[in-house]
Formats: structure tokens, C-alpha cells, sequence
């Protein structure tokens, strides 16, 4: 499906100049003289290279339409992941730099979605929020106020996140996976 260079949105996998990309951020642009365009920024899905390009209203981009098919991870293998198809219960194994940061977060059993592209894995997307167990915080600092300050604190799996004052190591959270920011406390 062509879209024009406006309409590209964060998030978008955009087929350009041979290859598969992912669209991290845009910025709007309308200079005072000549015409608008959008910056955008994007990550080649297949080799991991970034690139910034412009497009004006006048291009025109391929959009890719990939398929979504559920997986459950099983466990890590050496510089792998292997994942398990829950329709056929046939097993992939993905290299761990495929999912970034957000590895640190995968769960045994957990359900994620792999985005397929001419039925090879590209990317996996993990639930939003995962619970998680603090298993080190910091003391309270005397004259803190609840409302705006938060202390560090590490997780079961070592990730390190904000935490509001209040909360103890062993306390249950739940954490945004993609922005590593607490959201709230299990209850």
C-alpha cells in the first residue's frame, strides 16, 4: 500500500530502497520558504542500520503489511531465543538482539507476537506491561514528598527502574516494558 510521505507515523515498516524499516520518529517540518516535509528517522528491520531520510508530499512510500502470529518463549539458548508456535507447537530460535532492551523482560511461558515479513521473523513484540518483583531499594531520603519524587530500585530480572517512595523490596509492580517506568503496584 503506497502512503504519502506525510502520513508516515511512528511505528510504520516501511519498504525503502530495498529494504524492510522501521519508522522511530518523524518530525513535521514546514519551512518558510519552499515546501513542507517529514523528517523521519527509521531502523532497517533486516541488518539493524539507522538512517534519517526526508520525505515531501509529493513521495510516496511503500508500506508494508506484515502478519502477526503468537508465539510462547520458551527459553534462552547461548546467543538465542527459542520461541514456540502455539498453533503448531513448531519451535523458532531468534537471536536475543532482536528484541533489545526489552529481552531483559521475557518471562518463561510468556505470550508474545512475532511480526512476520515473506514468513520470516523480524521482530517480537512483548505485552506492554509485565509484572515484576523489587529486589533492592533505596532507603527514603528524610523530607521526600510522595507526589513528585522517586527513588531507584532494581527488579528480579536486573533491570533498574524509578519507584514511588512507598515501595519496599519484595513489593510486586507492574513495569512498562518499552519505556522501563513503573506504572503501579500488584494488588
Amino acid at each position: 500500500m503506497k502512503i504519502s510521505g506525510v502520513d508516515i507515523r511512528p511505528g510504520n515498516i516501511l519498504e525503502y530502497e530495498k529494504g524492510i524499516w522501521k519508522v522511530a520518529k518523524i518530525q513535521h517540518t514546514q519551512p518558510g520558504k519552499g515546501g513542507a516535509y517529514m523528517q523521519v528517522e527509521m531502523k532497517n528491520l533486516i541488518d539493524g542500520r539507522k538512517t534519517n531520510v526526508r520525505f515531501r508530499s509529493a513521495d510516496t512510500v511503500e508500506k508494508v503489511r506484515l502478519d502477526l502470529k503468537d508465539f510462547q518463549y520458551l527459553y534462552a539458548d547461548d546467543e538465542s531465543l527459542v520461541f514456540m508456535d502455539t498453533d503448531t507447537f513448531e519451535q523458532i530460535q531468534l537471536p536475543a538482539d532482536l528484541l533489545g532492551d526489552a529481552a531483559a523482560f521475557l518471562q518463561d511461558g510468556m505470550q508474545v507476537t512475532l511480526e512476520m515479513y515473506d514468513e520470516r521473523p523480524i521482530s517480537v513484540a512483548l505485552p506492554e506491561q509485565v509484572e515484576a518483583e523489587v529486589v533492592e531499594a533505596d532507603a527514603v531520603v528524610k523530607g521526600q514528598t510522595a507526589s513528585s519524587s522517586y527513588k531507584p530500585a532494581v527488579l528480579d530480572n536486573g533491570v533498574r527502574v524509578m519507584v514511588p517512595p512507598h515501595i519496599e523490596s519484595g513489593t510486586r509492580i507492574i513495569v512498562d516494558v518499552y519505556e522501563r517506568s513503573y506504572v503501579g503496584k500488584v494488588s
